[in-house]
């Protein structure tokens, strides 16, 4: 096993991977990437017109999007998960 499914599957778990959740998209709401994300999203249906199809927004806007999330956001992510990880170090999974 990987150590990203291991660490998704220990969150999971531990009731932890809510919490992750809720923090990582209140501070993408909060540094203004949601509504950047929002506004390629229109830019893009305006460019390619309003038949675009669902699955080739998200393919388009995805790669932009990952790339645009600060820093920060990451770094404190990264902290979480290894606090999280560290504090269930006597557990076998």
């Amino acid at each position: 096993m990987t150590l990203t499914k291991t660490v998704d599957q220990m969150t999971v778990l531990t009731g932890d991977r809510s919490k992750l959740k809720d923090l990582l998209c209140n501070r993408l709401a909060e540094c203004g990437w949601r509504d950047e994300v929002r506004l390629m999203c229109r830019n893009i249906i305006k460019e390619k017109g309003v038949n675009v199809k669902l699955d080739q927004l998200i393919a388009e806007v995805t790669p932009k999007a990952r790339s645009v999330v600060p820093d920060a956001v990451k770094k404190e992510l990264l902290m979480k998960i290894k606090a999280i990880l560290a504090a269930q170090e006597g557990l076998d999974l």
